[in-house]
């Protein structure tokens, strides 16, 4: 298997996630890069879907803030 296909797949669910729940997907990506506090408000948007092995664009945003911030 090709790595193009599994970066388009992410690439798709990463946009769609940021166009049809931008607040849940912002927050989840800033929760998980540890720059937003541990608030039980704001873990209620917190997308679990998200979070998953195969969302490679995700977890990479979320380790460069990590290691930018």
């Amino acid at each position: 298997m090709s790595i193009v296909p599994m970066l388009l797949r992410s690439l798709c669910r990463l946009l769609s996630a940021f166009i049809w729940r931008p607040a849940a997907a912002m927050t989840t990506l800033l929760h998980e890069s540890n720059l937003l506090p541990h608030n039980l408000n704001l873990e209620r948007f917190i997308e679990e879907d998200l979070l998953d092995s195969e969302n490679y664009l995700f977890h990479f945003i979320i380790n460069m803030l990590r290691c930018l911030w």
